[in-house]
Order: structure tokens, then sequence, then C-alpha cells
């Protein structure tokens, strides 16, 4: 096993890095796991609306389990801010919402990200158990996809793959995937590495991915403000 040449990202700071590209004034969907932690973490200024699966839209914050409403959660079970404008509705409605491509940005948990953008983040085959949950209408519907993950497994192995070999959630949907090292943006060409975290090099970022990086001409340091 390689040794890292500097830390990794916490699994907040991953999520404040996604939260700077949630388009102000957007309506915006969260997945479970890191993705949820974007909600508090928002850049002064920016205001848009969260829709969650079971039936919200238009909330901002979250509340902590103590002061949470348990009559109003979230997909996750997190519990929303009550704000004015908030809107309520049947899953059905939620979905449509989805369905329709009324979601301008999505971030998901993964499991595995392919080369060329496939998504896997609802079973593991070994545990022989998985959550759909609104995973799949997401991936395949939202105007923008972001994976927020963590770049490896527990033992080190590259969760951004030549092929996923994991059931697949969607194919080439994914646009942008932001782990505890890199910023990799998904195109056409291939995936070109955006951002490194302070301390690693577009070559210890390749060392622990499957396909191949192109480095973009605006390669920087990771950004967390």
């Amino acid at each position: 096993m390689t040794t890292d040449p500097a830390p990794r990202l916490s699994r907040t700071d991953i999520a404040r890095r996604a939260a700077l590209d949630l388009p102000d004034g957007g309506i915006v969907n969260l997945g479970i796991g890191i993705p949820a932690l974007c909600s508090n973490l928002l850049p002064e200024g920016v205001e848009l609306r969260y829709h969650a699966e079971n039936g919200i839209l238009g909330f901002s914050e979250m509340d902590t389990k103590l002061d949470g409403d348990p009559n109003i959660m979230d997909a996750g079970g997190n519990f929303p801010k009550l704000v004015p404008g908030m809107a309520f509705f049947d899953s059905v409605e939620s979905f449509g919402l989805i369905r329709g491509g009324h979601i301008d940005v999505t971030v998901l948990g993964g499991l595995q990200v392919s080369g060329k953008g496939d998504l896997a983040n609802w079973m593991i085959p070994k545990r022989g158990i998985g959550s759909i949950g609104g995973g799949m209408d997401l991936a395949t519907n939202a105007k923008r996809v972001i994976v927020a993950m963590e770049h490896t497994t527990r033992d080190n192995k590259p969760k951004i793959v030549n092929q996923c070999s994991f059931p697949l959630t969607a194919p080439n949907c994914v646009d942008d995937i932001i782990t505890d090292i890199a910023v990799i943006k998904v195109k056409t060409q291939g995936l070109f590495l955006m951002e490194a975290a302070q301390g690693w090099s577009p070559e210890d970022v390749q060392a622990i991915t499957e396909p191949e990086l192109n480095v973009s001409d605006n390669f920087k340091p990771f950004q967390t403000a």
C-alpha cells in the first residue's frame, strides 16, 4: 500500500467544496452521507431551494436532531428548518419534478465512478443488499450530477475505475467528481483533473485512480472557500 504524500480532506471539507458548485437560486437535491453535509456549508450570499424525494421543496438549512421537528424529515432522515414558502407534496409529484428535468443539480455519494461517468452507488454485491431510493431518477434526470465521495476504499483501492464492477445506478451521468484529494470533471474526451488537495501532485492522484487523467490547463490547488 502506498503512503499518502499529504493529509486527505475530511468529509466536511469534501461537502464544503461541493457546496461551492451549487448555483445561486437553483433547485438542488442532496444525497445521503457526504452530500447531505452541503446544506449547512453554502458560501455566504448563496441562496437556493433544496428538494427531497419524499416531497419537500424550498428548505435551505438543517436543524439538529434535538431541535428538528420529527414530523418534517427529508429522504435521508435529516430535519429541514422551516422557512417561508417551503412546500410539501406527494412523493409522486416529487418524482415528477425529478423526471421532468426540474432539478438543477444533484449531489450524490458514490461507490464507484467509471472513466466515462457511469455511477454505481446503490449496492455492494458482496453484501447482497442495496438501497435504490431516488438515486436512479436523480442521476438520470438532473441537469448536473456531482459525486462527492472518498477517492479510495478503506483498503486504498480506487473508487474511480475504468469500468464499474458494481451494479450501475445510471450510465454516463456524472459531470463532476469531488473527493478528499481531487476535483475531476467528466468530459466526452475523458477525465480532467481540475484541482488537487494541498501536497498532492497530479501524479499522486493518478497513482490511486484507474482511468488516465488529463491535467486541465486551469489546474489549481483545491478550493475551500
